[in-house]
Parts: C-alpha cells; structure tokens; sequence
C-alpha cells in the first residue's frame, strides 16, 4: 500500500515538473541590447516569436485603450556639438567647455509639448542645459540650445540626450543620444 502511494506522489510530481519546464520553454526572457546597451526590462521569446517592450526603444508610445492600440512614434533627430564654430564630438580632459547643442528634427508624427537636452556624466549624474516649449507643431524643425559650460571633471563617455514630452500628458522620453569622448 505504501508503495502505491509513494508511485502516485512520483507520478505527479514527474507531471508537474515536466509541465513546468514546458510553460518555461514556450516563454523565455531574453536580454535586450540596444545600440550596446542592455535594457532593463529585457524581452521574450515566446512560442518563437520575440517580444520587446515598446517604451524602452527611444520613442514616442501612446496607447488607445478603447482601440487597444499602440502607437509608436519614432523621430529622426540629428544633433551636432558645437564648441566655438567648431564641430566636435571628442575633447581633451580640460574642465569647463562652453559649448551648444544643434538638433535637426524631421518625421515627426506626433504632437509635442516640450523638447529637452541634458547631459550626463560617466558616473550617471544628469544636468539640463535647456528645456523649451513647442507651441508650432510641425513635423520638422531645428533647435539650438544656448552656450552652456559644463565642467567635464574626469575621463570617460557622456551623453547628451534629446527628449521630447508629448502634447497629451506624460513624461519626457529619449529619442536620440549623441556621445562626448572624454580622454585623459
């Protein structure tokens, strides 16, 4: 009898495990790298098929309850340092720069309240060198900030980063990077 007992306990939980590593197999998360970078939510890949989640690709996401729709909007923003009249991207360790930042916007297909460009360090602290309001929506424009000094204190990579806040609500949200290398 007790034989019988442990047999059924082994059967079922032979069952239960294998039916486990089944539901693990047909859903896998998977890491996701976005221009090198791993994104923190990651994907999956499920029944074959790869997942991503939308709001961490650099773009503009709006999603219509009623229509269970996702819009995704994704402008090509071009931005360009300037230093004096001089183009740059890379710079000797010296301190303080003064420089602007030049951004060129086109496809735009929604509406924007606001745009932002700010930079951040190699250890991960972030300034805004401006913010400024959108009142003309068109779907493209240029905007140039004004010069801004910035004490690039140490070696290393920093971005500068261009954001735009949509016109129905939320958060501002990156749509395009540019680096600045740092060397020593």
């Amino acid at each position: 009898m007790k034989w019988r007992r442990v047999a059924i306990l082994v059967v079922a939980f032979s069952l239960m495990g294998g039916s486990l590593l089944f539901a693990d197999s047909a859903s896998q998360k998977v890491k996701l790298l976005l221009n090198g970078s791993e994104l923190e939510e990651g994907g999956y890949v499920i029944d074959g098929k790869t997942y991503v989640p939308v709001r961490q690709l650099e773009g503009l996401v709006k999603y219509d309850e009623s229509a269970k729709t996702v819009t995704y909007n994704k402008p090509n923003v071009h931005m360009f340092l300037f230093a004096d009249d001089t183009v740059f991207g890379e710079i000797k360790k010296t301190g303080k720069l003064k420089f602007n930042v030049f951004s060129q916007v086109d496809n735009l297909r929604t509406n924007i309240s606001e745009v932002r460009v700010s930079i951040t360090s190699p250890d991960g602290s972030s300034k805004v060198i401006q913010s400024s309001e959108i009142k003309d929506q068109r779907d493209n424009f240029w905007f140039r900030t004004e010069d801004y000094t910035y004490d690039f204190k140490s070696s290393g990579k920093y971005t500068v980063g261009f954001y735009m806040k949509p016109s129905d609500g939320g958060d501002f949200v990156l749509v395009s990077e540019k680096i600045i290398n740092v060397l020593k």
